[in-house]
């Protein structure tokens, strides 16, 4: 059936979608330009304008993406510093060729007809990232984009060349223009890649990262306990608990005490001057950092996780993590832990603290009858009691 919004318009479908296609991937979401047309002709035929800096308009009934064919130049600093320019002689090969990645600058028709004009289907075939042209050193994005590329497509090289001007990039002092709700956007994408530390070996690799994620410690134990992350599917939180796990210089001696979750904005000041120093809303960092927190971990608070026959240790643990209140949370930081220590045993944990939320203080502050202190040491006795793995089997209430 034809589309009567398009029916008409010069329009292709552009950029990923045709990329996954030729990779054999799922389709996911699909963008689409249109070449010679109007902001007035899209509102016209029912398209509702979205865009803030160039025109993009959403589909009425699909809601899918519609950009005019546009392009770019160069105005100022940093990936904000551009002009662009969206008329109707702007052609497609224009449009395509003001985009990062030869991958990522193919296009095609409503009929299947693919275009590409800058070799994007060969890099695809050959496993190559590679940039369009010399203009890939203006935006600062265009790196981030490549490292998290990298991740997603772990098998695929990046060309020398591309390297290079990545570095140039870093050299010239672009990449210091950028805000952190836009590295978080792409660090949030790369980590939830199958390979996510690629990502931050290719911003290594470029001088990059202390640059885009200043205090950020990334080595081959962070490396690590990342990929074991990914192999287990964490989510977000963890996984980026996991990426700045070892990031908080002297944290040691301000830790005295198995306590892992803590202010993850004072343990990582650097960092999150960057990644979270604003308000908790949107995508941001903000939400980064207000997601994160549920499952901080440092490299001292993983080692502190006690071992078998300690309950004191193991209620101190939960206590200092707030377990008995965010049972989820808990479980999500032991999960982490887990990737790092291999011997944490999360399911075990998850008994103990059933066993000990299983206790009921009610009973015990009317026992008491309301003596604040006498409540605080006969709760505490209760709960290391149902710790206690001399009670028994796991079965009648041992949690060793």
């Amino acid at each position: 059936m034809s589309d009567p919004a398009v029916a008409g318009l010069d329009v292709y479908i552009v950029g990923g979608a045709v990329r996954d296609e030729l990779l054999g991937l799922a389709a996911g979401d699909r963008d689409w330009v249109v070449v010679g047309a109007s902001p007035e002709i899209m509102a016209v035929r029912g398209f509702t304008p979205v865009g803030g800096d160039f025109p993009v308009f959403l589909h009425p009934r699909t809601h899918e993406e519609y950009a005019l064919a546009r392009t770019e130049r160069k105005s100022g600093r940093g990936y904000r510093g551009f002009v662009f320019h969206a008329g109707p002689d702007v052609s497609l090969e224009d449009d395509l060729r003001r985009r990062d990645l030869t991958v990522n600058a193919m296009a095609r028709t409503l009929t299947g007809t693919l275009i590409d004009p800058l070799g994007g289907a060969a890099d695809v075939h050959a496993g190559v990232l590679r940039h369009v042209g010399p203009a890939f050193v203006e935006d600062p994005v265009r790196l981030l984009r490549l490292a998290r590329f990298a991740a997603r497509f772990h098998d695929f090289t990046i060309a020398p060349e591309t390297l290079a001007l990545c570095r140039e990039l870093v050299r010239d002092g672009e990449v210091d223009a950028l805000v952190p709700e836009r590295v978080w956007q792409e660090f949030a994408k790369g980590l939830m890649t199958g390979h996510p530390g690629r990502m931050f070996d290719v911003l290594a690799e470029c001088s990059a990262l202390d640059r885009v994620a200043p205090g950020l410690i990334w080595n081959a134990e962070v490396a690590a306990g990342l990929a074991q992350g990914a192999d287990r599917g964490l989510d977000l939180p963890q996984r980026y608990a996991l990426l700045c796990r070892c990031s908080a210089p002297g944290v040691q001696d301000r830790l005295r005490a198995p306590s892992a979750c803590r202010d993850l904005a004072r343990l990582l000041p650097g960092m999150l001057d960057r990644l979270a120093g604003m308000p908790m809303s949107g995508n941001g960092a903000g939400a980064a950092h207000a997601s994160a927190q549920p499952t901080v971990l440092s490299h001292e608070a993983v080692e502190a996780v006690p071992g078998p026959d300690r309950p004191a240790a193991w209620l101190a643990l939960m206590e200092s993590c707030d377990a008995l209140r965010r049972p989820d949370r808990f479980e999500a930081l032991l999960m982490a832990a887990d990737c790092v220590r291999g011997d944490i045993e999360p399911a075990r944990w998850a008994r103990r603290l059933a066993a000990v939320r299983a206790v009921d203080a009610g009973a015990i502050a009317r026992a008491a009858g309301g003596d604040a202190m006498r409540i605080r040491d006969a709760l505490r006795a209760a709960r290391l009691q149902a710790l206690d793995p001399g009670r028994g089997s796991e079965k009648s209430g041992g949690w060793a």
